[in-house]
C-alpha cells in the first residue's frame, strides 16, 4: 500500500539525516520508533536483506548517514555501535523467495522479518520508500530517501548492508570468480561475464532478466 511522506522536510530544505522525524512522532505519543531500510534490490544474486533498529536518542552514535556514503570500514564500525546502543532486528527473503514473488514483496517481506523479530517491539515504524508493506499491523510512515533523512533509517541502513555484505563475501567463497566479495551480487561487467561463461548458481535469481536471458 502507498503511503503520504512527511512533506515539510523538503519546505525546511533540510539536509541529511537527523531525528527530526522521530521527534514528530513523539510528541503524538509514540515511544519506540523503529526506523527500517533493506539493501539488495538490485543484486543478480544473494537474498535480499532488512534491518529494523529503534535508537536511543540519549545514545545515537556519532557519524551516522546513508549507508551509500559510508565506507565498508565505516559503516562496520558504525554498525558495531548501533548493536552495542539500540535495538536491532535483521530479517531476510531467499533467492528462492524473490523468485516466488518478486523482488518488491520479497523486501517487504524481509522487513517485515525485521520488524517482527524486534524485542521489546517497536509501536512506531518509519520506512524507506515510497510503499509500505502490505500487513504492517503499527502505525507506519514512508520517507523517500529515507537513509538520508531519517536517522533511524540511517542506522537500518548500515545495519543491513553491513549483514549482507558478510554474506556475499562468504557466498564468494563457496562459488569464486563472480566477484561478489566486491561486487555483492550487483550486475557488474564481471559478474556479468562470469555468469555467461560459467552459468548460474544455485544463489542467482533466475526471475531477473539478466539471469534468466543467459540461462
Amino acid at each position: 500500500k502507498t503511503c503520504r511522506p512527511f512533506s515539510w522536510w523538503y519546505a525546511l530544505g533540510m539536509t541529511g539525516p537527523d531525528f527530526t522525524f522521530e521527534d514528530q512522532l513523539m510528541t503524538r505519543g509514540a515511544m519506540r520508533i523503529a526506523g527500517i531500510d533493506e539493501v539488495g534490490r538490485g543484486p543478480l544474486a544473494g537474498p535480499v536483506m532488512a534491518a529494523a533498529v529503534i535508537l536511543d536518542p540519549t545514545r545515537i552514535p556519532d557519524g551516522l548517514n546513508d549507508s551509500k556514503k559510508l565506507s565498508p570500514r565505516k559503516r562496520e564500525t558504525i554498525a558495531e555501535q548501533i548493536n552495542q546502543t539500540a535495538t536491532v532486528a535483521i530479517g531476510s527473503a531467499t533467492v528462492e523467495e524473490i523468485d516466488q514473488i518478486n523482488i518488491l514483496r520479497a523486501a517487504h517481506l524481509a522487513m517485515m522479518r525485521a520488524l517482527h523479530a524486534l524485542e521489546p517491539a517497536a509501536d512506531t515504524a518509519l520506512i524507506d520508500g515510497n510503499m509500505l508493506p502490505r500487513d504492517i499491523r503499527i502505525p507506519a510512515h514512508c520517507l523517500i530517501k529515507g537513509d538520508a533523512r531519517s536517522l533511524s533509517i540511517a542506522a537500518a541502513s548500515i545495519v543491513a548492508k553491513v549483514a549482507r555484505d558478510k554474506i556475499m563475501v562468504d557466498l564468494a567463497q563457496q562459488h569464486p570468480g563472480y566477484g561478489w566479495e566486491r561486487n555483492m551480487g550487483y550486475p557488474t561487467a564481471e559478474h556479468r561475464a562470469r555468469l555467461e561463461s560459467h552459468g548460474a548458481t544455485p544463489h542467482h535469481r533466475r526471475s531477473f532478466k539478466t539471469v534468466h536471458n543467459i540461462l
